[in-house]
């Protein structure tokens, strides 16, 4: 234990973490002769153990054939990893003796801690403040343990669990059920495991120690993330970010669904806010994807092929059979994956090796394919604008050889993907053949589709927009000593300091004073409300439009004195209207989870109902900044949809990455929100703002 107190924070974590995923000497504690009984069970599925394996129980003298000692304290040789199994109420006792004993790590399996109510949640507390204070380790608790294949610790109540094979892919889940379930079928598909881990309610051990130590595992090829909820999002992302230049991440993200009771009670987690989750992982360089068939077949391929880091990679898709071709081709375009057109000189060559009336330019339909498919796929493959090929033949005798397809690959040195239909043992036979050599086989066109986009990506995620952003000197900011909600006048004119532009306006205390506006602004005017405490003013007529005389400003003010104040202070804008264009909304918020977040969406009233956003975490780099405007559904909203003024894109760039910068230099500022951001003829006009500092209630 002294001797990592020495050691930096990634040297700290490995070895701590190196007693829980490879221990040399393990003992269940509560471990029992009694086949009926969880203690049994454990110990008799852990006897493939390689290392030392020992029992505790202080009834007996030996349990199936291993040495069985009363206390922890007891055992003569050092235990590295203690398994519990025993009731939630005696785990502290447990852990507290396994510290005295010089235990590094546990696995806790028993239930009825923070999923459990209030009662559970205090027991967690003090399971985790055990562990942090006499610096052990512990999986869980509520968890059903770790699979390691390749040291023979199977540390599950599933038996099956023992017959899993090694491999590369390390699965990481918030439940230990869903570890198990993406084992076999992993195993299903011929993918093996590195380690197989449920975190549970990971009182300890957590998403990101776990990711920080699997990126230097030599064992590991590739990460499957099962996420239900994240309590330190930004500990997550850095360690996404860290691993994916060594190993790629996959990631499937639940909450897209109102689920939230139900992963409360399950887990103890809480599954906060899908969107960010998703586009935060995506950010770090996470390839995220939608099912759980999607999280093997994206781990299965990227266990085996990476592409080089590149903004768009092209995808060659050669098919032997069009109805499956047009699936690939539609599932990769629909996504936003592209598929060049071939060379002229590419073009050439396939049509001089096929038959007349097939499509040679991309996909690449050879008909029913001939002798001539080997060579097909060699000239697609070297065609400048192709990254990565997708080949698609059915298993019929005399069409295709699965190895042609395997030697054009590598006479290319062109990742290829072969999916192919036929009876499963074909399938499986042409899959175990190809895997030898590189080539990942998948059963179905659509399977095949979302491999690809896998790879794509993944190479995307690794290209340059992943750098970190320059230092915030180009942004005037002056934030610091604010405090409270500021209302609409106040939020504007910190963001005019910044850069951004508003209309004209001027506001006034008492509606006599407001007349005023009409001999200074140019009419037609807007009046508002202006209080801190509403955020919704269109919710209670608190915005007029097409005002151009005093009587028409007298007339929107009377009917905004009867608004209830929210505060002691009720004020009057009064501002010069807006030219027409499309609105957007611009948002930032410091989230508990990730920290500062930026979002960017169609705004306006509809803005809530539509939901059409794009989020990243902040700072942000231009390019990071730049995505965010072509991930919305609406994006041809920002190039002059039918007439509208296009939105200048630099413009709008600048103003994400200055919100972003803004809350991440300025921890007081808990959410800043833009709705409506105008796109103009002259730019792009901020409408309405208001922003929330840390003392101020949240509207």
């Amino acid at each position: 234990m002294g001797t990592a107190v020495d050691l930096q924070p990634k040297q700290r974590l490995t070895e701590e973490l190196r007693f829980l995923f490879d221990p040399v000497s393990i003992a269940v504690v509560g471990a029992s002769a009694d086949p009926s009984k969880a203690g049994f069970q454990m110990l008799s599925v852990l006897r493939g153990f390689e290392g030392e394996l020992v029992a505790v129980n202080p009834r007996e003298d030996s349990i199936l054939g291993r040495a069985c000692y009363p206390r922890l304290q007891d055992i003569p040789s050092r235990i590295d990893l203690a398994v519990l199994t025993v009731p939630p109420n005696r785990v502290p006792g447990v852990l507290r003796d396994a510290i005295a004993a010089g235990v590094r790590a546990a696995v806790v399996c028993a239930g009825g801690f923070g999923e459990s109510g209030e009662g559970g949640a205090a027991l967690q507390a003090e399971v985790a403040a055990i562990a942090r204070e006499g610096g052990m380790r512990v999986l869980g608790p509520n968890t059903s343990g770790l699979v390691r294949p390749s040291r023979g610790l199977t540390a599950s109540f599933v038996p099956a669990a023992a017959t899993i094979q090694s491999g590369g892919l390390a699965v990481v889940a918030q439940s230990g059920g869903m570890h198990h379930v993406l084992d076999f079928l992993a195993q299903a598909e011929g993918i093996g495991i590195s380690l197989g881990v449920g975190l549970g309610n990971a009182a300890d051990v957590s998403f990101d120690d776990t990711v920080r130590y699997l990126a230097d595992d030599a064992r590991t090829s590739v990460i499957a993330l099962h996420i239900e909820g994240v309590r330190n999002g930004r500990a997550l992302v850095d360690a996404v970010a860290a691993a994916v230049a060594r190993v790629p991440v996959v990631a499937l993200v639940l909450g897209k669904s109102d689920v939230g009771d139900f992963a409360r009670s399950h887990t103890g987690a809480l599954t906060g806010n899908y969107a960010l989750t998703r586009s935060a992982l995506a950010q770090a360089g996470a390839v995220v994807v939608d099912d759980v068939q999607e999280l093997i077949d994206a781990a299965g391929v990227l266990s085996m092929v990476r592409l080089e880091p590149r903004d768009r990679a092209g995808v060659g898709v050669v098919t032997g059979q069009a109805g499956p071709g047009l699936v690939i081709a539609d599932t990769l375009k629909s996504s936003g994956v592209e598929l060049p057109a071939l060379s002229a000189q590419t073009r050439a060559e396939v049509d001089a090796l096929l038959p007349p009336l097939t499509y040679v330019s991309n996909p690449v339909d050879t008909g029913r394919p001939s002798e001539t498919f080997p060579a097909v796929l060699t000239a697609v493959a070297r065609d400048p604008a192709i990254d990565l090929t997708v080949v698609y033949a059915l298993d019929e005798p005399g069409a295709v050889d699965p190895m042609d397809v395997s030697r054009a690959a590598r006479s290319t040195g062109q990742p290829t993907i072969f999916a192919t239909g036929g009876p499963r043992d074909v399938v499986e036979r042409v899959r175990a053949a190809l895997r030898e050599h590189g080539v990942p086989v998948v059963p179905s066109p659509d399977r095949a589709a979302r491999a690809a986009r896998a790879l794509v990506a993944d190479a995307r995620a690794r290209w340059s927009p992943g750098a970190a952003p320059a230092a915030a000197d180009s942004f005037s900011f002056a934030a610091a000593n604010l405090e409270g909600t500021l209302d609409e006048d106040e939020a504007k004119s910190l963001l005019e300091a910044m850069g951004f532009t508003c209309p004209r306006r001027l506001v006034f205390e008492t509606a006599v004073d407001a007349e005023r506006a009409v001999d200074t602004l140019h009419p037609p005017l807007v009046v508002k409300v202006c209080d801190a405490g509403i955020a919704h003013k269109s919710d209670v007529a608190g915005v007029r439009t097409g005002i151009r005389s005093i009587d028409d400003l007298r007339a929107a003010v009377r009917e905004m004195e009867r608004i209830p104040p929210t505060g002691s202070r009720r004020r009057y804008l009064v501002e010069e209207e807006a030219a027409p264009g499309v609105d957007l909304i611009l948002g930032a918020r410091r989230d508990q989870s990730f920290g500062p977040v930026v979002l960017l969406g169609v705004g306006g009233v509809a803005a809530e109902a539509l939901s059409d956003v794009a989020l990243r975490l902040a700072p942000l780099t231009a390019a990071q900044a730049q995505t965010m405007t072509s991930e919305l559904r609406g994006a041809a909203l920002l190039d002059g949809f039918r007439g509208a003024p296009a939105a200048d894109r630099d413009q709008l760039i600048t103003c994400i990455r200055a919100l972003g910068e803004l809350v991440a230099a300025h921890p007081n500022i808990v959410d800043v929100d833009l709705n409506p951001v105008r796109i103009t003829a002259a730019g792009l006009v901020v409408l309405d703002a208001l922003i929330v500092t840390h003392g101020g209630s949240q509207p």
